[in-house]
């Protein structure tokens, strides 16, 4: 979805659909275009002011992560021009980049295409080599894998970004967001106010809007210290602090934090922290193809062996295991 667009009417839109894509995320991109046509038409306002191309590698059906499976309109073999292109894709992102795609990808972009990721699709442009001075944003999930894997390249935990080349939404309802800003810059913040109306929508969510609910809401709890405690173990997976040290961080006594967690989250401080670290584990052995002892490194371990031996007590199977399980 292009920044801005000076071109007849209606403004194309391709959507590069890769096996495993998110569904919720693709239909949360082209509905709001849909009902803004329907909109504008009802209001007389000549032709349809978007359309879009479904597409696929080889032009045959793509089944989502749902098991869903949609018709397409055109291969990548047929469609050598585009003002924009949306890479939608799911799990495993890297691993359906073919050397057909990723040629095709330069020659859109050679040819002046704006390139853009829905929900992991970045993973993809990066890949490519197509990401090198912009700022993207992934899901909050994908984030940190992202991170770790392309370390040169900028991120943000933004809902959606719009740049003159590239563009990137966090999935979900974010895809959404990014529609309706492209309605509003292109045709107007009440066309965008109807369309968000009919979508059921609350409100129109700003770029820097929170991907997340506040921590509070996911711990479900407003104890200050508890809270605090919590964000700082999240922001230091890769380097754990000390327990003591987080105490101390939140002006509480261990003794304290110890008690905050038992009554509100029925946990030890302890095992919440390696409860995180593990999470984050878990989705960097199924998101990158960094090797075990990366991605133990990356989660606060000093070894793969130890990384080895929590992840087995925590999940029940090995880290090596973990990635042999089929994504759904």
């Amino acid at each position: 979805m292009r920044l801005e667009h000076d071109g007849p009417l209606p403004e194309t839109i391709g959507f590069l659909l890769l096996p495993q894509f998110s569904m919720m995320a693709f239909f949360s991109a082209v509905e709001p275009l849909r009902i803004a046509n329907r909109i504008a038409g009802r209001q007389g306002a000549g032709p349809p002011l978007f359309d879009w191309a479904l597409i696929s590698e080889d032009g045959e059906p793509v089944t989502a992560s749902n098991g869903m499976t949609l018709l397409v309109d055109a291969s990548i073999e047929t469609l050598h021009s585009l003002p924009s292109l949306a890479v939608c894709s799911g799990f495993a992102p890297e691993r359906r980049l073919s050397r057909a795609v990723m040629r095709w990808l330069h020659r859109l972009d050679a040819a002046g295409c704006v390139l853009g990721g829905v929900d992991t699709g970045c993973f993809l442009l990066a890949e490519a080599g197509l990401l090198a001075g912009e700022r993207v944003t992934l899901h909050w999930e994908s984030l940190p894998a992202f991170r770790e894997r392309y370390p040169m390249i900028s991120t943000s935990d933004e809902l959606f970004e719009l740049g003159a080349r590239r563009f990137s939404c966090a999935g979900g309802t974010a895809a959404m967001d990014m529609a309706l800003d492209v309605i509003a810059r292109r045709h107007g913040s009440q066309l965008a106010i109807d369309v968000s109306e009919q979508l059921v929508h609350e409100r129109l969510r700003a770029r820097d809007d929170q991907q997340r609910m506040t921590l509070a809401r996911r711990l479900g709890t407003h104890k200050r210290d508890l809270v605090e405690a919590v964000a700082l173990m999240e922001r230091h997976l890769e380097q754990p602090r000390p327990i003591a040290d987080i105490a101390r961080h939140c002006g509480v006594s261990l003794r304290q934090l110890q008690r905050l967690f038992d009554e509100e989250l029925a946990s030890t401080p302890s095992a919440w922290y390696l409860a995180l670290r593990l999470d984050r584990a878990w989705h960097l052995l199924a998101e990158t193809d960094l090797d075990i002892l990366a991605v133990a490194l990356a989660s606060g371990f000093t070894s793969s062996s130890s990384f080895a031996r929590a992840f087995r007590r925590h999940y029940g199977l090995s880290p090596r295991q973990s990635r042999q399980r089929p994504t759904a």
